[in-house]
């Protein structure tokens, strides 16, 4: 079985430990590449320089919503120079994570719209994906989506919509990113939205460190879990794990052209 990991956060200071044997585990697994993402400005180069240590891993960056006070107006421009600089590389693959946080109220809506908007003009001009960050915020997301129509489209990561909100996205051309959360006992609406789903829709994902799967309470999250988040999956939309190692292998890869 083979697996992508679409999205990680591999250069957290989490893995500093065992980085290279986790690694090597996940690939021992089944987990052949893996994305991670930037989300400020100052962890671009650390996740660049992990990347370039490891042909299997990929990188995109962005400026997550999350981190909304810590983006200056220069980071915009320099993430301008690093698409630049890196446009061709086979391990630049996207550019994220950003997008639209309304969970944290403390966020300012405009200033989100106005960066979300920005970055998705970089991704529209570099013909690169965009991995977005959507919570709470699907109606705001798919109207301004619809606005730039991405040739290349994108991930909508950890998906936790309606159905209707997940036609909205597929409309768009955009994968729905399925990780560990859609496995908890809890998310009653989301298996129900699974069942649903056509399978050349989804692409795998950890969020590692976070959101770890029903299986792994507590834990830290890392792709070496994206096998039985598969099989979790899989179980929960009455197909087998092989089904859906393969649809969203052949998604991943399709949309990041590998």
């Amino acid at each position: 079985m083979e697996l992508i990991d679409s999205h990680t956060h591999l250069d957290f200071p989490d893995f500093d430990d065992d980085r290279e044997a986790l690694l090597a585990d996940s690939r021992a697994l089944g987990v052949r590449r893996m994305v991670v993402l930037g989300v400020y400005q100052r962890n671009w180069q650390r996740v660049w320089d992990l990347v370039q240590s490891d042909p299997d891993l990929h990188a995109a960056f962005g400026l997550h919503p999350v981190y909304l006070d810590e983006h200056r107006p220069a980071d915009l421009t320099e993430l301008g120079d690093w698409l630049t600089r890196l446009a061709g590389h086979p391990q630049l693959c996207a550019v994220g994570e950003f997008g639209l946080d309304y969970f944290l109220e403390q966020l300012d809506r405009e200033r989100q719209q106005t960066l979300f908007e920005a970055q998705l003009k970089l991704a529209a001009d570099f013909q690169l994906p965009a991995l977005l960050h959507v919570r709470r915020s699907h109606a705001a997301v798919i109207a301004t989506l619809k606005h730039f129509r991405l040739k290349r489209s994108g991930i909508i990561h950890a998906f936790a919509g309606s159905q209707e909100e997940a036609r909205e996205y597929i409309k768009l051309g955009f994968k729905l990113g399925l990780g560990g959360a859609a496995t908890w006992p809890q998310a009653l609406r989301m298996h129900k939205v699974l069942k649903e789903l056509p399978l050349d829709a989804v692409v795998l994902e950890t969020d590692s460190p976070d959101m770890a799967p029903a299986m792994y309470p507590g834990q830290r999250n890392s792709p070496q879990h994206l096998p039985a988040i598969c099989a979790a999956l899989a179980d929960i939309m009455a197909i087998s794990p092989q089904q859906l190692a393969t649809a969203s292998t052949a998604n991943a890869c399709e949309l990041f052209n590998w």
